[in-house]
């Protein structure tokens, strides 16, 4: 798709441009839906600035601070996400990077995860060499996470303490290991709409297996609380940009879509989104998942009969 068509698809109407998106998500994904989950495996006292992080060590937001999760921990809580009906549950540690004794650490804990609780595994552990990627493949990890967070132009913006291509460069390398890759970004940190088209076309040229797309839920203490955040309609207008020039790949809500999204999350699945994280977002606590259950089944049906309808 050349920028003019993708510019061309920002400006439709956007009753016209959600339709085309769930036909594309319908005729590309039938009514797949899955879900998945996060720990919070080691909290607070990170390094980096990114303006919007409640666990940047540069701001006084009142997180949680605590190191590595014990192995016990983890599995416990990978169990109780499976029987929740989530098919993948990600390690997720603060922090520029994690050491090479820490890379230890986590992969025996991957181990006993794939063992006790025979669920998908996944990290997000920051920027990451090759090597320890595929010490993390070959202890079991399914997908590595690393969102792009922003677009390059707009990425220096939000963060000064790494780069945009340290960012894709672990991304690449990940893929290089062997892994399956999970990349978004977040919405509402001040952008314009040209930078969620840049960052659309991005992370499409990445071909990576998932798309994590969050929206910003401003923290108390951080350089962005109380920026005015983007309207529930803007949101929906770039999660059907996103399927179109995705049609194959899943497209998940993530952080934000309880705060921001609220009554309105069923909006985003009538327009492409077809996964979601459930159970809670590191610092921001999520909906019980019992709810996110039922509105999983009741868009389900409403997909079917879309089909149904499209015959």
């Amino acid at each position: 798709m050349t920028d003019r068509e993708i510019t061309e698809f920002a400006n439709l109407p956007l009753s016209e441009l959600t339709a085309m998106a769930l036909k594309a998500k319908l005729q590309n994904r039938g009514t797949t839906f899955s879900l998945c989950t996060i720990s919070n495996a080691r909290s607070g006292r990170c390094s980096e600035d990114c303006a919007f992080c409640a666990q940047s060590s540069r701001y006084s937001t009142g997180a949680p601070e605590y190191g590595l999760k014990s192995t016990d921990e983890l599995v416990k809580e990978a169990i109780s996400a499976k029987d929740s009906g989530a098919i993948r549950f990600s390690i997720v540690t603060s922090g520029r990077s994690v050491t090479p004794k820490d890379v230890e650490r986590i992969c025996r804990r991957i181990a006993a995860i794939r063992a006790k609780a025979g669920i998908k595994v996944c990290a997000s552990l920051g920027i990451m060499t090759f090597n320890a990627l595929k010490e993390l493949r070959d202890a079991g990890l399914s997908r590595y996470h690393h969102n792009l967070e922003a677009c390059r132009e707009f990425f220096p913006r939000i963060c000064t303490t790494h780069s945009y291509e340290q960012r894709v460069s672990t991304i690449e390398a990940a893929k290089e290991a062997g892994l399956e890759v999970c990349a978004g970004g977040l919405l509402g940190l001040g952008e314009a709409a040209e930078h969620r088209l840049s960052l659309a076309r991005e992370i499409t040229a990445l071909e990576v297996n998932s798309v994590p797309l969050n929206v910003l839920v401003p923290i108390k203490g951080t350089p962005l609380y109380g920026a005015p955040g983007l309207s529930v309609s803007e949101v929906i207008r770039t999660i059907a940009i996103f399927r179109l020039l995705m049609p194959t790949t899943p497209l998940r809500l993530a952080g934000g879509r309880d705060t921001i999204l609220r009554d309105f999350q069923g909006l985003a699945f009538m327009a492409g989104a077809d996964a979601m994280l459930t159970g809670g977002y590191l610092t921001v606590r999520g909906r019980p998942v019992q709810e996110d259950i039922r509105m999983v089944n009741e868009i389900k049906q409403l997909w079917e009969q879309e089909l149904e309808r499209q015959k």
